[in-house]
């Protein structure tokens, strides 16, 4: 079973999107190509920053998470891009891999 990850997407306006897949690498070219494949929410919006990546067990797992940011309020969610949000469920592995902004 292929890993689930969970990512925050920064745009030009500085407004986040939260987001779940199976491939961190391609999605994020979906949603900078702004093609049909990109979310609605972020076409002809960018340039985009992928700000906070979490591999996660399930794609259940995946989906409590997602919930569980989408009802954060925005500063909080810098704290958890920051890895400085207290008692946070998951914490930002992005740094680790490899630079993702473009």
């Amino acid at each position: 079973m292929a890993p689930w990850y969970i990512y925050i997407v920064e745009n030009k306006l500085s407004h986040y999107y939260t987001g779940i897949c199976t491939n961190i690498e391609r999605r994020f070219e979906e949603h900078q190509s702004s093609g049909p494949k990109c979310a609605r929410a972020l076409k002809g919006k960018g340039p985009l920053t992928l700000k906070f990546s979490c591999k996660v067990d399930s794609h259940s797992e995946a989906l409590k998470l997602e919930i569980w940011i989408k009802k954060l309020n925005k500063p909080n969610k810098i704290k958890l891009v920051n890895n400085c949000l207290c008692n946070a469920p998951l914490r930002n592995t992005l740094g680790e891999d490899k630079n993702h902004d473009k």
